[in-house]
């Protein structure tokens, strides 16, 4: 029941070519309390906090794809300025929160460009992807219904994707055997370490 404006209010010269969707304007009170509600889940979903290793977040900004609108190939900014603070921010992951039901329209695929192919998405409502922010990626045109997400960017504690998936997979472990084997488990040097009651 928003205002929804064009998409292209936060795009550059660039992607303005290719976008054609419609967001809620970053100062009204629906992105807001929105923005509100994704901030606090982040801040306490594990996986997130484990796989992004956030350092800063952009707010959280939210889009609309009706019929025949579309998001063309395109790379995300790799410095965006938050402009509740001011500061320029690295974007080293970029995330979309699904938050339409796939059944819910037709089209309006993310489609990740990668070394062995296409990936398509079309996730469940409530469900996020986190991919680098360096990825060639798009929208297909939506062709039913609408296609509402919510989507943001964050510069991560490390830079370095293999680095940062090398962290990931080994806090993954690390919290298997926690759950395997209760809370006695520790880690020395570059050995696990599990404590059997």
């Amino acid at each position: 029941a928003a205002d929804w404006v064009d998409g292209n209010v936060t795009s550059g010269p660039g992607a303005a070519l290719a976008k054609r969707n419609r967001q809620l304007p970053e100062e009204g009170a629906a992105a807001g309390a929105a923005r509100l509600r994704v901030q606090q889940a982040l801040a306490v979903n594990a996986l997130f906090l484990s796989a992004a290793l956030p350092q800063a977040i952009i707010p959280p900004l939210f889009n609309r794809y009706g019929v025949g609108e579309t998001f063309g190939a395109h790379v995300d900014n790799a410095i965006r300025l938050d402009r509740g603070t001011g500061q320029q921010i690295r974007t080293d992951l970029s995330a979309t929160l699904f938050l339409t039901d796939p059944e819910d329209y037709d089209g309006g695929e993310l489609v990740i460009a990668g070394n062995f192919g296409d990936a398509r998405y079309k996730l469940r409502a409530g469900d996020m992807l986190l991919y680098p922010s360096s990825s060639l990626h798009h929208v297909t045109p939506v062709t039913r219904g609408e296609r509402i997400a919510c989507f943001f960017w964050m510069q991560s504690l490390v830079r370095d994707g293999a680095a940062r998936e090398a962290l990931f997979e080994l806090d993954q472990s690390v919290q298997t055997l926690t759950a395997t084997h209760g809370a006695d488990v520790f880690i020395v040097g570059e050995e696990f370490h599990v404590a059997i009651a």
